[in-house]
């Protein structure tokens, strides 16, 4: 590869990776993964610096992991004796291509797909844009192959610049960000050991995942100083069930499920109000009851999770709020079913029964603590419940543990259990008030305005990425006490429990999103912008590389 790439124009280099990168299925978890990433590490060994140092390119498997799925790490050392670091990743996965439908065959040629579009008169702004040549279209072409290809251009033109570079460049591609993020948390093991074996500083971690524009005419590049969260909180819904034909004494799962929903899902003033931040509501990504064929009796049970995107709150106050929502749809059922059945009475002038229509409400925690008041042990039941439904994918898992741990409760009332699944992204941002945060504010800005002026771009700076990434597990800000809020309210943590929260806490990388630029992520018309993510990216990223390591001089060892 490099033979060709070392005939071409910086640009040219970038065009011609990507394209080559698009043209390799890697959707997330296919054997293309592993495939993708042989592709990327051959690439770098071509490199003339890797060529005589052969050894500064290597991988890392991900432990068990079905697809053959593996982290690659390329490092070039500087011509100096600085420790200071600056970190290159980006995920070499893509989604799937369902979404194309009849052109599932050419999803991954950009060429064919430009000419596709190109005739598309269904979206004039498509359209516009493949005639206009300056676009890039195929699976992953902004998310986030172009991001692989302008970090691996900069390996190769700091490889052959060494004399320039006062520090280290890491460079790695991590496989399944898409899922469950098994690259990034397997790579905190090889980051900890390069760090003590190297004795490293890490200043930042430079991600290249995409932005786009905000706003219909949006022109602005945004950089990202920081990653959101995302929880997964879970609602196990227990109701009365009965007969249809005694419907109106029964306590219907499905009923409280929807009155959960309707209270959280896309509800804004859920959302954190941060100025000046993109930030997003929770949203409902699942909600089913668990009848597995017709027959007239009503629902035993019922689940229900969403997808809540943490800037600056904890696991904690997630629960918390959680809980109060959950007690007040509660009790909005209860009153509905009492007023339904009193009204019914008051009709067919039949007696009435004594029934109560109350509806506990339990974060996973206090239940845990109310079964082991009763001398029940949860954490037997948990380990063996994942055991048995080993085969159910991680969220199912859970909630089956859940289920199991209501079953051994004496009393079997109706209730809401709510608990945390996978995944769980912490949140890592810069603090204005530490010190090494704010320099790094200051030392990137430098880099960017420098950028700016000689390109005539318009850059403007967020805190936080507005969709998930791996730079998440990089840094942690919770304390000992926030993080077990989170973990004490996972069912079978110690079972399933992938983060390593003690070694990210110890890495405490900063992660800055300087993306490629494009529209339409995870859209059959996604498509990346060559003019700002082939010219100006690249060299925006050098000039932040050597900003970093001419500039940043504070141990970053300590805590700023």
């Amino acid at each position: 590869m490099y033979q060709q790439l070392s005939k071409m124009l910086p640009e040219e280099k970038i065009e011609a990776i990507t394209k080559s990168l698009v043209a390799l299925n890697s959707i997330n978890g296919t054997l293309g993964e592993g495939k993708k990433a042989d592709y990327i590490k051959d690439m770098i060994k071509s490199f003339p610096y890797f060529q005589d140092n052969p050894s500064h390119v290597w991988e890392q498997a991900i432990p068990e992991d079905p697809y053959g799925r593996k982290n690659i790490f390329a490092f070039i050392e500087g011509n100096g004796d600085s420790l200071n670091t600056v970190i290159y990743h980006a995920h070499l996965d893509t989604v799937g291509i369902e979404d194309f439908g009849p052109l599932k065959d050419i999803a991954f040629d950009s060429d064919r797909l430009a000419e596709y579009f190109s005739s598309y008169e269904f979206d004039r702004e498509v359209q516009r844009d493949a005639r206009s040549g300056e676009w890039m279209f195929g699976r992953g072409s902004v998310d986030m192959q172009s991001g692989i290809a302008v970090h691996l251009a900069n390996l190769l033109h700091f490889s052959e610049r060494r004399k320039q570079l006062p520090g280290h460049i890491l460079f790695m591609a991590n496989p399944d960000e898409e899922s469950q993020h098994s690259g990034i948390l397997t790579s905190i093991s090889e980051l900890k050991r390069l760090k003590q074996e190297k004795q490293l500083r890490y200043l930042a971690a430079i991600n290249t995942d995409f932005i786009t524009p905000l706003y219909d005419g949006d022109t602005t590049r945004y950089i990202y100083t920081g990653a959101a969260g995302k929880l997964l909180p879970c609602f196990a819904i227990y109701g009365r069930e009965v007969h249809v034909g005694d419907t109106l004494s029964g306590i219907d799962p499905n009923l409280i499920a929807s009155e959960i929903t309707r209270r959280i899902h896309n509800n804004i003033h859920m959302a954190e109000n941060i100025e000046g931040e993109l930030v997003l509501p929770p949203t409902c990504l699942y909600q089913r009851d668990n009848k597995e064929a017709y027959n007239v009796q009503t629902a035993v049970s019922s689940y229900v999770y969403f997808n809540y995107f943490i800037y600056e709150k904890t696991a904690k106050e997630i629960m918390d709020q959680l809980t109060a929502v959950a007690d007040e749809a509660c009790k909005e059922t209860e009153r509905k079913l009492s007023d339904y059945y009193d009204e019914y009475h008051r009709r067919t002038s039949l007696p009435k029964k004594e029934i109560s229509w109350n509806v506990q409400v339990y974060s996973l925690e206090d239940y845990l603590k109310r079964l082991r008041s009763r001398g029940i042990d949860p954490a037997q039941c948990i380990e063996q419940t994942f055991k048995t439904y080993e085969h159910l994918e991680l969220r199912m898992r859970c909630f089956k543990a859940v289920e199991e741990l209501q079953k051994l409760d004496p009393e079997q009332g109706a209730k809401v259990i709510i608990f945390y699944a996978p995944p769980y992204l912490p949140h890592n941002y810069l603090k204005e008030e530490s010190t090494r945060d704010r320099l790094l504010q200051h030392v990137i800005q430098e880099a960017v305005d420098k950028t700016a002026a000689s390109t005539g771009e318009t850059f403007a700076f967020k805190k936080f990425f507005p969709y998930l990434a791996d730079g998440s597990f990089l840094s942690l800000h919770e304390t000992d006490a926030e993080v077990s809020a989170f973990t004490d309210n996972f069912p079978g943590w110690d079972v399933i429990g992938m983060i390593p929260f003690k070694e990210i806490r110890e890495l405490n990388i900063p992660s800055v999103n300087i993306g490629v630029y494009g529209k339409d992520g995870h859209k059959w018309t996604e498509r990346v912008y060559k003019p700002y993510t082939f010219h100006v990216l690249p060299e925006l990223i050098q000039q932040t590389t050597l900003h970093l390591l001419h500039s940043y001089r504070l141990d970053i060892r300590t805590n700023g």
